[in-house]
């Protein structure tokens, strides 16, 4: 039997079916996990619930005559794209959690998560969030946000207190850019910007399963799986169209791939801080090669696992099609 993987980054389009394929992994047994898919119990983290807490932040300031901080408006794009980098450094931190196995002690989780949201804006040189916001509306946004983020931290002790020994690590995410761009995307669109502000100790540890689907199939898709109700679920959750065209148009993570000296890989260069033979910090240039599978996913074989709940009701021929396609992408990266 081949190791077991470490942590894989599911990344791909809104609506591909990156929830999907979780969902259809959590049913597995333990025994057809490992065997098929190389993989233990997985732990999941994901940057969805972070972005779905930004509109609840901003639906709450609104409520008490204050600007939005973090989008356009309710159903529109980020104010300053670089929170794009924001949601990678809340996903560092909750790795960094999960592999130390900390736990939080947080009398209030609504101002937890916003200090942790200032923390990332720094991160990537941007303001406090709610840094111009008078403190009496910032523990009123807290307070309403409270039971949502109390979830998120209740979940995340949970985790990290249970530790990581025999686990795989899924950690899951949609990047892209502008319909009709060219690539190079510029940042901080695309899987280059997102991937290059992971930490090191997630890009020494990371294969990716991309989930491949059209952007037309994705948009399509997005249309299909919304829920009035649904904006807080991961299943159900609808991106508006004009985040789709203008932040999920396209992406490039084939081009990535095209690009790398290594067939099947995205390589991720920058530098970083290191230690000389003089004992001198000095910067180097970091290479990760990170092994990449593609699911193809442009036939839809993941759909019957949102429109039909429960799984007595799935298709043979349907789970067929998924697991084979699923063991064919996870057995090339545990090769790799």
């Amino acid at each position: 039997m081949s190791k077991l993987l470490d942590t894989v980054l599911l990344q791909a389009l809104p609506a591909s079916g990156k929830s999907e394929v979780r969902k259809y992994m959590d049913g597995l047994t333990a025994d057809q996990c490992r065997d098929d898919f190389h993989m233990g119990p997985t732990v999941q983290l994901d940057d969805y619930p972070y972005v779905h807490l930004m509109h609840r932040i901003d639906d709450e300031l609104k409520k008490r005559g204050q600007p939005y901080v973090f989008f356009k408006g309710p159903n529109r794009s980020f104010i300053d794209n670089f929170e794009w980098g924001t949601l990678i450094h809340m996903l560092n931190d909750d790795y960094a959690d999960l592999m130390s196995g900390k736990v939080v002690a947080a009398p209030s989780a609504g101002q937890w998560m916003l200090d942790r949201l200032d923390d990332a804006h720094a991160k990537v040189e941007l303001p406090r969030a709610l840094g111009d916001v008078p403190y009496r509306v910032r523990c009123e946004v807290a307070a309403a946000i409270e039971k949502e983020c109390r979830k998120e931290l209740d979940y995340r002790n949970r985790i990290c207190s249970e530790g990581t020994e025999g686990k795989t690590v899924f950690i899951e995410a949609a990047r892209g850019g502008p319909h009709g761009a060219t690539f190079p995307l510029k940042p901080p669109h695309g899987y280059a910007y997102s991937f290059s502000q992971f930490s090191s100790q997630i890009l020494s540890r990371s294969c990716i399963l991309y989930i491949w689907v059209t952007p037309e199939e994705s948009r399509r898709k997005n249309i299909e799986r919304a829920r009035p109700d649904g904006q807080g679920s991961i299943l159900h959750h609808s991106v508006p169209m004009e985040v789709m065209l203008g932040e999920y148009g396209c992406d490039d993570m084939e081009y990535l791939s095209s690009i790398s000296e290594k067939p099947d890989t995205v390589c991720i260069e920058r530098p970083e801080l290191a230690t000389n033979e003089a004992g001198e910090s000095v910067y180097k240039l970091a290479r990760f090669f990170l092994p990449l599978a593609r699911f193809d996913n442009r036939g839809d074989l993941t759909s019957f696992i949102r429109q039909r709940k429960d799984r007595k009701d799935w298709l043979p021929a349907e789970v067929g099609a998924i697991h084979s396609e699923l063991k064919r992408a996870l057995d090339k990266l545990a090769a790799a």
